[in-house]
């Protein structure tokens, strides 16, 4: 946490169910994690039930191992940790479902708990995906007496469905009806960009259509800072200082990667670097085998993701045709505090090209063009004062425009309004 408080009293308290939490290196973890210090700063009383660390390698971390359960006090409330039944194959759909209703059933159980059994509380915080935590979230706010805030991360099913990930039509008409359900029980939904509130709006009877609130997410612009792109993570992994053109994230199949192996076809004196993991990693790893200029790298810790975002030159950002009006990938905020420019493959008109686009830091491309992602990286190596330029582009206006306090008071406002204490 980057900041406590003693102040343990304004109002009631709020409850927070998320799959993610600090030190789990989820985006969406730092993202629940600043919004719960930010509200603590404000004088709330917090009490989040999430999981045990598991994100890295969908196994929980060594040192959280042994208990089901752990709970911890803090000075702004207390954090549950429970086990989140994580499937050792993340292509199996229907195991990584299943994980995820038990672990909903069982954070459900603990929201009830959190702060005292029953106590009534403000809201109740509950974020998607997985979408399950919707109806864990809207039951433990009913027996708390209080209302539910429906935070929104990526549009599920519709992800899924795009992808071809579901094709089952009973899968996706009961994932679609559980979605509805859980926008309509929500006294308020938020997403991340206009795009997103179109899409959950026109699921919403007309009545309904106020309840969803746009609060973008946010990056910590004193942690993630721009930085030398001679890093030592580079030397750890044998590179030079030859360009570094690197997506950072998860490998799944929402990403279109292939396309980073089309450009190092075309460009065998750039290193193409892939840090993270995902159900597709091991199928692209294979794809490469025959290109010695693409690398491919685990999660890197927490407390060096400046390090990593410094060690690239340029930063991707590809999303399959159709998907970047459902998902807004945060890394882009975090690559543009890195002052680093983004060529993003990516539905034109979405949150991330409007944002590339407004704020100079980068360029947007069409989705799955292979030509025009080689054409956008060649272009920005051939100008590397361009490149620089936009790096500063997109840092200023981070600094400006997505700031952790901004966000902080956005949802601040909301808990007070639907508390019955706004002005």
């Amino acid at each position: 946490m980057n900041r406590s408080t003693n102040r343990r009293g304004r109002g009631r308290p709020i409850v927070v169910l998320c799959p993610h939490f600090a030190p789990d290196n989820a985006p969406t973890g730092t993202v629940m994690t600043r919004i719960v210090d930010e509200l603590a700063g404000l004088g709330h009383q917090v009490h989040v039930v999430t999981a045990l660390p598991w994100y890295r390698h969908h196994a929980i971390e060594a040192d959280w191992t042994g208990k089901w359960v752990r709970t911890e006090s803090t000075p702004w409330g207390s954090i549950t940790r429970l086990h989140p039944f994580p499937g050792d194959d993340k292509s199996n759909l229907m195991r990584r479902a299943a994980g995820f209703i038990a672990y909903s059933l069982l954070a459900g159980v603990f929201g009830l708990r959190a702060g005292g059994w029953f106590r009534r509380a403000d809201v109740v915080i509950a974020m998607s995906p997985p979408l399950t935590l919707g109806l864990t979230g809207k039951v433990v706010a009913v027996l708390r007496r209080s209302q539910l805030v429906f935070n929104i991360q990526d549009i599920f099913p519709d992800a899924a469905v795009d992808t071809g990930a579901i094709t089952n039509r009973w899968v996706i008409g009961a994932a679609r009806l559980l979605e509805r359900i859980s926008y309509r029980s929500a006294a308020a939904v938020t997403v991340l960009s206009d795009d997103l509130g179109d899409n959950v709006t026109a699921k919403l009877p007309t009545s309904r259509a106020s309840t969803v609130h746009v609060i973008p997410n946010f990056v910590d612009t004193d942690a993630i800072r721009p930085g030398n792109r001679l890093t030592p993570y580079r030397a750890e992994l044998g590179i030079g200082d030859e360009p570094v053109v690197l997506y950072a994230g998860n490998v799944g199949f929402s990403q279109s990667l292939d396309l980073l192996l089309a450009a190092a076809r075309e460009l065998p004196d750039v290193t193409f670097l892939i840090n993270g993991d995902g159900a597709a990693r091991s199928s692209l790893e294979t794809a490469a085998e025959s290109l010695p200029n693409v690398r491919f790298a685990g999660y890197i810790e927490p407390d060096r993701l400046a390090e990593l975002l410094a060690t690239g030159d340029i930063h991707v950002v590809p999303l399959k045709a159709g998907l970047g009006r459902v998902s807004v990938p945060s890394k882009t905020y975090s690559i543009m505090a890195a002052g680093r420019p983004v060529v993003a493959a990516i539905d034109p008109g979405t949150a991330v090209s409007q944002i590339l686009e407004s704020s100079g830091g980068g360029v947007a491309i069409q989705p799955d063009d292979a030509s025009a992602f080689v054409e956008a990286i060649t272009a920005m190596l051939e100008r590397s004062d361009r490149g620089l330029s936009m790096g500063t582009a997109g840092r200023a206006w981070v600094e400006r425009e997505a700031s952790p306090e901004a966000v902080g008071v956005a949802y601040h406002r909301l808990i007070e309004q639907l508390a019955g204490r706004a002005p």
